[in-house]
């Protein structure tokens, strides 16, 4: 699979300690201002999220616990990337379709996104995305 324009894999800066590691997101650690914070958790195995794209939002998505894979599409090449390093968080710009799944037991995906929901940045529909992106 191809690498993806606007795909990036960052390192969150870890503070190592015996007593266990620490990991901070502040600064310039990732482009945007953070306006929106979820999580996925007890995900079956066998099930899948995602399955959309967005118009304008940008998303860092990290593995806090387990792994799952996040297959990315930018309308012509598909690329798919394992997370399951809780320092290192895959950043997803405008435009992407993602879709996430192979869920590992007690898996834990964070979400830090630039915007607040609005459905109307969304696009769920594959055929519709590929409209979208030939404007």
């Amino acid at each position: 699979m191809k690498t993806l324009s606007g795909i990036k894999i960052l390192d969150i800066p870890k503070i190592s300690d015996p007593r266990g590691n620490l990991a901070v997101i502040e600064k310039d650690v990732i482009p945007f201002k953070i306006k929106r914070v979820y999580y996925l958790y007890d995900v079956p195995s066998d099930a899948y999220r995602g399955g959309h794209v967005h118009k304008n939002q940008l998303a860092f998505l990290i593995a806090l616990s387990g792994s799952f894979d996040v297959i990315l599409d930018d309308g012509k090449n598909r690329s798919k990337i394992m997370l399951n390093k809780p320092n290192k968080g895959l950043l997803i710009t405008n435009g992407i379709w993602r879709e996430l799944d192979n869920f590992s037991s007690g898996a834990v995906c964070l979400v830090l996104a630039s915007d607040e929901f609005d459905e109307n940045d969304y696009i769920r529909d594959y055929q519709e995305f590929l409209l979208f992106k030939s404007r």
